[in-house]
Parts: C-alpha cells; structure tokens; sequence
C-alpha cells in the first residue's frame, strides 16, 4: 500500500478558500511550524509552544471550531495521514503528558470563564437583599 504524500494533499486542501477556511490553514501551518521549530527546544518557552502544538494535533476533540479534527475536517485532510506526519519523532509518552497538562488547562480555564461570565444578576441580587446592613 502506498502512503499518501500529505505535503500534495495538503497543497491541494490549502488551495481553497474563504476566510474559515483560510483561518483553518493558519492554523495548521502555525502548527506544523511550532511542532519544527521547538522540537528539541530547551528554554521553557520553546517547550510550551512544542507542547501547545503537539496537544492540539494529539487531540480527538472536535468542540472547538478550529480544533485539529476540524481543521482537517474543513481542509479534507485525513486526521490520521496529518497526525503521523506532524508527530513524526515525538518521544513516546510525551502524548499522555501533554493531554494530562491540556486537561488541567482547561479544567482551571473553565473554572476561571464560569466565574467571569456568570449571570450579573446573582451579584446585583445579593446587593440589594432586604437584609439589614450592619453599622461601623
């Protein structure tokens, strides 16, 4: 069986347009350069951006509208052609470890959002209770 050349595949999907699909291939070049540039990076920064990167490619979720799923999903890309190529020489574990620091991520992001975004009327509420205010 002959693997597919994704670098034609990809050139024929980058080939289309409009701006969801122009953002989507920003995305993946983005990516695809994160995942060269700061493979063997040894300064803290370098690694989180590898880290960044390689957790979003790893990654099956598809809520996110420019997930990796999505992304391969709106340039017709095969997901597993375009995960084995961009991964290519990870070390083994570094997957389980990134999904688990990607998880707390969003966890602790999640947490923060709900907290921020929360109806304002809970606030205003509690305010103004019939509640006697004590004096100083």
């Amino acid at each position: 069986m002959i693997k597919p050349n994704l670098s034609h595949e990809m050139t024929d999907a980058l080939g289309s347009s409009g701006p969801q699909v122009a953002l989507a291939k920003g995305v993946l070049i983005q990516a695809r350069r994160d995942l060269r540039r700061f493979r063997a990076a040894e300064d803290s920064i370098g690694r989180e951006m590898y880290e960044d990167a390689y957790s979003w490619a790893a990654s099956n979720d598809s809520l996110w509208p420019y997930s990796f799923l999505n992304v391969c999903k709106a340039l017709d890309l095969s997901p597993d052609v375009l995960r084995n190529e961009l991964l290519a020489g990870t070390p083994p574990g570094w997957y389980s470890r990134s999904r688990r620091i990607a998880q707390r991520i969003s966890t602790s992001l999640r947490g923060y959002l709900t907290n921020v975004f929360e109806p304002h009327s809970k606030v205003v509420s509690s305010r103004h209770s019939n509640r006697p205010v004590p004096a100083h």
